[in-house]
């Protein structure tokens, strides 16, 4: 009898209903190959339902969430909604609420994929960041005092809480003995000026790690670490960081690794109900154009089954990427891939 998922389905805005539509393609003939059933829920929440009806993402539809096996996102980001709101009301409340506390961002190089670094190719870069996802300057602590004058203050807070880093930190070292390459964790942080913060980070890094000694421990600051990103890539395996530190260390290995059209994260809660996404964002200008690259979208879609614990699957997307990326397409930029979207869905599916 085969295995029956239930997959909830976000599209979201911009291009990112073009993205989903390959996505599930190519995940449904990975379903068919390997004897799955993917049951889909579509969810309409986005900037086009809060332009219409002023919802962004409600409680009943919150609810339904957590009755998934797994959510996989197009994109949040519309044009005629103000930054932030759709941000903050859909994506980080479902991080919040959902308890998402990992965001998972593989940083890695296929065959033919073109990297800005010189001299640098797949065997150099293939790392993984973990994230902390739901702590941080993201809480949305502080506030304002005299707004709107010349005497105005703004504070924003960090609030980082031992059981959340702890947990973070824990995924990541677990995470680098599954992945069994280098064996190596390297945190990521600022504790020569952010003293209390990273006082925590620090000690629950080293203490946690004595459970796990056949793993490497290392330490760098963030402004370091962007420089090694460039210049020694491959000096990383696993790296584990706070919110806002991650937040800008993986669009930086998202441009080493090719560029937005090839990123792809997971929003992890390794004991409950994840979500899938490409990195790149709506992209509203290439809107309805046939022409925005889905290969972040598909490979979301593999990270997905791999989460699901159905490895094979989501291999042979992976594979079948990198065969259409040895084959088929010119470049990941929009509009010059040589095949339009749903064509380069057709393509990866075929090959599956």
């Amino acid at each position: 009898m085969a295995k029956e998922y239930n997959i909830g389905l976000i599209p979201g805005d911009g291009t990112g209903p073009e993205v989903i539509a390959e996505g599930k393609k190519v995940l449904d003939a990975a379903a068919s190959k390997f004897g799955l059933k993917l049951k889909y829920t579509l969810y309409d929440v986005g900037g086009e339902r809060y332009l219409k009806t002023g919802e962004t993402l409600p409680d009943s539809v919150l609810s339904e969430f957590r009755s998934q096996d797994a959510l996989y996102l197009g994109a949040i980001g519309h044009p005629g909604v103000r930054p932030g709101i759709l941000e903050k009301e859909i994506l980080l409340r479902t991080r919040f609420e959902l308890e998402l506390y990992v965001n998972l961002r593989p940083v890695k190089l296929y065959a033919g994929v073109d990297t800005p670094l010189k001299n640098k190719g797949p065997e150099d870069i293939d790392f993984v960041v973990v994230r902390e996802n739901t702590e941080g300057l993201y809480t949305g602590s502080g506030g304002f005092f005299k707004k709107g004058t010349q005497d105005e203050i703004a504070v924003q807070e960090s609030i980082n809480t031992r059981k959340g880093v702890e947990r973070c930190i824990r995924f990541a070292y677990e995470y680098a003995r599954k992945r069994n390459k280098r064996k190596k964790l390297t945190l990521v942080g600022k504790t020569n000026v952010l003293t209390y913060a990273f006082d925590l980070w620090e000690r629950a890094f080293y203490e946690v790690g004595k459970e796990f000694p056949d793993i490497t421990q290392d330490y760098t600051h963030v402004d370091a670490a962007c420089m090694w990103m460039v210049k020694n890539p491959e000096w990383f395996d696993v790296a584990v960081t706070d919110n806002m530190f991650g937040d800008i260390i993986t669009d930086l290995g998202a441009m080493i690794q090719g560029g937005m059209g090839i990123a792809c994260g997971g929003n992890i809660n390794p004991k409950g109900v994840s979500m899938f996404e490409p990195i790149g964002g709506s992209a509203p200008k290439y809107t309805g154009k046939n022409q925005i690259n889905p290969l972040a979208a598909i490979l979301a879609g593999a990270m997905m089954l791999e989460f699901l614990e159905e490895e094979k699957a989501a291999l042979a997307i992976e594979q079948a990427v990198t065969r259409a990326l040895a084959h088929d397409i010119n470049s990941l930029d929009a509009g010059k891939m040589g095949l339009g979207t749903k064509e380069l869905g057709d393509r990866i599916a075929s090959y599956i």
